[in-house]
Order: C-alpha cells, then structure tokens, then sequence
C-alpha cells in the first residue's frame, strides 16, 4: 500500500516522515484529505514539503537582514514561549503590528522560520512577531490554545503605543488565530483590540482529524477537540471580536476537506449578524505557496492585509 507523507517533513532534520494507511478506504480518503502535500500540481509531495521550508527559512533570513530584531523575548515561563520581533526603521510610535501564527499541524516547524512576511511589511512601517508555541508532542492542544492566547497579552503589554493589531495565521496557525479571535478575555489582564484577522488554509472543526495519523503526536479526545474547534466558538468570537476584519483565505489547490473546512467556518461567521468577514479563494496557490507568497509585496493577500493597515 502506498504511503501517505505527512504534512511537513521535521524542519530541524529535514527527515520526510511516512505512515502506510492501514484500514478501510474511508479512513484511507480522510488521511489523504488531510494530507495537503499530496494535492499541489506544483510538484511531487515530497519536494513541495522541501520547498516551502525552505522558502519560509529564506524569507525570513531576508527579514532578519533587512529588520531591526528582537529575538527570543519571553511571553511566559515556558522554554518555548518566545516571540521575535522585527522592527521597522521608523521613527513613528504610531505603528500596526502583525502577529504570526506559524503551521506545522501543531506538531512541526517555528518561529525560526516564521519571520518571512516582515519582508514586505517593515518597508511600510509595521511591527511583524512570529510566535513560538509548544509543539506535541512536548505541547497539546490545549496548551499551545493557551500559549498563543497569553503571547497576544505579552504583545499589548509590551507594545501598547501600536496603532492596531493584527493577526494571521497559517494552517494549524490559521486555527490558532481563530481561537484567540475566540476568547473570552475577561480572563486576562487586558481585552487585545484586534483590528484584523488573516486566516489563511486554516482547519477549524478538529472532529474529523481525530481518526488520522495528525492526531497521533497530539492525542486528542473528542472533548478536547470539541472545545478547541473554532467552528464551535462563533457566539464567543462575535463577543470578543465583533469590530475585527477578518478574512478567511484558501487555496485553489487545497484538499476539497480543506477548502470545505474554510467555506463552512466562513459560512458560520457571515450568517452571524455584526461580524465583517470575507472569503478568499486565492487562485494559483496551493497549501503552501499561499503562504509563501506573503514575502511578496505584490502578491494579493499582502496587498489585503497593507489596505487593511491603511498602508497600501
């Protein structure tokens, strides 16, 4: 039986990790609709996992060279709650910033690698900060909900002369920033005001991932998968997050359980009454150049993002 290739090679390794499906056909189609490399037209499963870690590596080398950084802050106690900071040169205290969310399926990659929009953005002046959160297996669910919830309060705190707040996310950090839109704040020291939410090939009812081999580093029960479903969330999100901008991106070539998983969530948030939410259909794109993309200032999910900051 043909193996099925993960999601994301180990980025430390750069070791492609292989499971051979095992069961009946119908949990063979779901861990195929969960397998996103296998869906590029770009090239084979393998080389697109290769290529994007290292188009997301050399975007965000470039960062590093062209931003003032502040590398390694703490948000927490946690060995692997830290942010990076990429500072625009610019002698406005006035400035957007933009928060990170970086994918992997919550199990691979960081924020080494998460770096790579601030190309585009510290040219016009905006704060970028990728956060780094706990993967499983060392982190669950759980966990790195909570991790990327306090990195934003960390964020306000530490940068409280910011002209707005911005989130995107990536995949598995599409369904991060999704949960942070989430959260019931009163919780916390401060209520973020976020201004604007980029969801980007995210996954937002983790119910069906529960059965595939995603799950297996994460062990989620159905109950942990239940509270941390997004989809779940929208009357928390319409309290908390009722003036952010958000829009739902997806790739022409994402897997038809992905783009269903975006559509549904888009869907939930539109029928809401006074949430402002658009879809995205992004053509040309798959999983991965729909993010890599974002090193661009040209390329049309940057643009949106530049006009929501009021700096195109």
């Amino acid at each position: 039986m043909a193996p099925c290739v993960f999601y994301y090679s180990n980025s430390q390794k750069q070791r492609e990790t292989t499971v051979v499906l095992g069961g009946n056909n119908e949990n063979q189609e779901l861990e195929r609709q969960f397998s996103p490399s296998q869906w590029s037209p770009r090239m084979s499963a393998d080389d697109v996992i290769k290529s994007h870690v290292t188009a997301l590596k050399e975007g965000t080398e470039r960062a590093r060279g062209l931003a003032q950084t502040l590398l390694n802050v703490p948000y927490g106690e946690g060995e692997g709650e830290k942010l990076d900071v990429y500072v625009p040169t610019t002698t406005s205290l006035d400035v957007p910033l933009v928060i990170y969310l970086h994918g992997g399926y919550w199990q691979f990659l960081s924020k080494e690698e998460s770096g790579f929009m601030a190309v585009p953005l510290v040219h016009k002046g905006v704060v970028v900060v990728a956060v780094g959160y706990d993967i499983a297996p060392k982190g669950n669910m759980d966990v790195m909900v909570s991790q990327v919830r306090r990195s934003v309060v960390s964020v306000i705190q530490q940068y409280s002369h910011i002209s707005g707040l911005y989130l995107c996310g990536h995949s598995a950090g599409a369904h991060l920033a999704a949960m942070i839109l989430s959260t019931d704040w009163s919780q916390y020291s401060v209520t973020p005001q976020i201004k604007g939410a980029f969801l980007v090939s995210g996954i937002y009812d983790l119910l069906p991932i529960l059965s595939t081999y995603v799950n297996e580093p994460l062990k989620m029960t159905e109950e942990v998968a239940l509270r941390n479903s997004p989809s779940q969330l929208v009357p928390q999100l319409k309290l908390s997050s009722s003036d952010c901008d958000i829009v739902v991106a997806v790739a022409q070539n994402d897997s038809p359980e992905f783009r269903k998983q975006s559509e549904d969530y888009y869907k939930a948030l539109e029928s809401t009454e006074g949430l402002k939410v658009t879809l995205e259909d992004v053509p040309n794109t798959d999983h991965f150049n729909i993010i890599e993309q974002l090193v661009d200032g040209d390329y049309h999910l940057t643009q949106l993002l530049l006009k929501m900051m009021g700096k195109s």
